[in-house]
């Protein structure tokens, strides 16, 4: 009887921890989300774009300041199925219409503060 017992007990353990076995094996999908944003396009960048000519070199910002229309984010995050997670993150300040600042997880060209000729 008690050998029935202890049976039924390993039987049970080994099936709830087969889930933790199998989930290795089952596919799971990578999740990107946001404004996937490239070196060679940080690297178009230059001081006193207007915001239109940065909306053609990055594309629309995935957030736009609720109470300064003159800051624009460009967020990334990347989760593989195995569930690492990598982030970037562009912030770009405007006065006016034409931009001033950039800062993040990109590295800018060293011409960025010379303006473009117009």
């Amino acid at each position: 009887m008690r050998l029935k017992h202890l049976l039924i007990a390993g039987l049970a353990i080994f099936s709830l921890s087969g889930c933790s076995i199998l989930e290795k094996l089952v596919y799971k999908i990578d999740i990107p989300q946001g404004n996937y944003v490239e070196d060679n396009q940080v690297d178009k960048l230059r001081v006193d774009m207007t915001k239109e000519q940065v909306t053609f070199v990055l594309g629309s910002p995935m957030l736009i300041d609720s109470f300064n229309h003159d800051v624009w984010n460009y967020l990334y995050r990347f989760k593989t199925g195995r569930g690492e997670v990598t982030t970037k993150e562009l912030v770009l300040t405007f006065e006016g219409n034409n931009l001033k600042t950039v800062i993040g997880d990109y590295l800018l060209n060293p011409d960025f503060s010379t303006p473009l000729d117009r």
